[in-house]
């Protein structure tokens, strides 16, 4: 895809136990008495790789090594008798051969309810591909299944800006200049947040070193950028004795969110809330990415240690999701599903803000592909707007 267009565009048995276990994902019994989705049966499931092309390279981060130029992602196509297509990303720790003997024959209406999503965990492997295919059949974009007539739309920020200064091409390191080049590349396509890594002194440089290089970046970017927010991810890579120093460091910039600086612990927070409510700094505390146990998380925001939530769509899936959000609200807890790897991922999470609100900002992942339409989203004045197509508004091309 040209990028004239392409900015255009944008502008198992395990999991199974896991989820119907955990507190906060819990299935309902609830049963669809929509006669459309009874009308259809699902005659063919099939998994299939979408390849995942990102505009430019994408470098380290604290923790993992580099990230390329994209991946395959695992998506599962549902098909009815009735000739109804859906399709969407799998949930984890799941695999095909769970689902397609049993879910053969079934009738979307016992597999899926647009009151609640999912309403049998054994085709939690289908989760996100039921809405796109409910979407489909019922000719509602997936907000609209999920009860909301129209989009609350949200902020969303760019997720791709990681330590290409790090990264050499052509035998040259690049510098701080391509991070402005890649802020200024997003900013193009109507990005209005950045959210930075931080943590290159964990594996990448040495310890005081990285830390200089994390405050110089930080401070570049803000001042480059003045009408944008900066947030900030430390992929928990970061000792709470070097985040102060970094945050000393930084003093004068504002942070939109600070994202998993270490391992989260109640003491740890504890002491970083006080931290920052002595140094006068205003921000989120975002958390729950890497393998979150959600029963600890409801710990941590019960005791407003953490303002927003990041579990992966493909970790809790789109039903947990859906569960989850109205409680976080009760919570005053922020949602913001995480989406990192691809643009399939963060076009989903929209129709979930929009629907029901509650969501800080949205993980912009962005992305082109010759197997997939990624649909008619617009990301306008820094909000993304969801496609009014019905389902998730984008199509398989192979």
């Amino acid at each position: 895809m040209r990028r004239r267009s392409f900015i255009q565009t944008i502008s198992g048995g395990a999991a199974a136990a896991y989820l119907s276990s955990n507190p906060l994902m819990g299935y309902s019994s609830v049963l669809s008495a929509d006669s459309e989705l009874s009308y259809h049966t699902i005659e063919k499931i099939s998994t299939k790789k979408v390849r995942i092309q990102y505009p430019r390279f994408v470098s380290k981060n604290a923790i993992k090594g580099n990230h390329g130029w994209g991946y395959d992602e695992t998506v599962c196509e549902l098909v009815t008798k009735q000739g109804a297509k859906g399709w969407g990303v799998t949930l984890w720790g799941r695999s095909e051969e769970e689902v397609v003997e049993y879910l053969v024959g079934k009738k979307v209406s016992e597999l899926f309810a647009p009151e609640v999503g999912l309403i049998d965990p054994q085709a939690a492997y289908c989760d996100i591909a039921l809405h796109d295919l409910a979407g489909i059949i019922l000719n509602k974009p997936v907000y609209e299944v999920m009860g909301a007539k129209s989009p609350q739309t949200t902020k969303c920020y760019s997720g791709m800006i990681y330590f290409d200064d790090l990264t050499p091409f052509y035998n040259k390191t690049m510098g701080l200049d391509i991070i402005l080049k890649e802020c200024q590349f997003d900013y193009d396509i109507g990005y209005r947040q950045f959210k930075l890594k931080i943590g290159r002194g964990n594996k990448w440089m040495p310890k005081a070193a990285g830390i200089k290089r994390d405050i110089e970046v930080t401070k570049l970017v803000a001042e480059s950028f003045p009408d944008c927010e900066i947030l900030v991810d430390g992929n928990d890579g970061y000792p709470l004795n070097e985040f102060i120093q970094y945050l000393k460091g930084i003093e004068g910039v504002k942070l939109f969110w600070i994202e998993e600086p270490f391992r989260e612990t109640i003491e740890d927070y504890q002491k970083l809330k006080s931290i920052l409510k002595e140094m006068g700094i205003k921000t989120l505390l975002a958390d729950g990415e890497a393998s979150p146990d959600q029963n600890y998380m409801r710990k941590l925001e019960e005791l407003k240690l953490i303002d927003v939530h990041l579990s992966d769509i493909q970790d809790i899936g789109y039903t947990g999701w859906r569960k989850l959000m109205p409680e976080l609200e009760k919570m005053k807890v922020y949602a913001s599903p995480h989406a990192w790897g691809s643009q399939l991922k963060t076009n989903a999470v929209s129709h979930l803000a929009g629907a029901y609100g509650n969501t800080c900002t949205i993980e912009g992942v962005t992305c082109i592909s010759d197997d997939a339409d990624l649909g008619n989203y617009q990301l306008k004045d820094g909000k993304l707007i969801p496609s009014s197509a019905p389902g998730f508004g984008m199509k398989l091309l192979k």
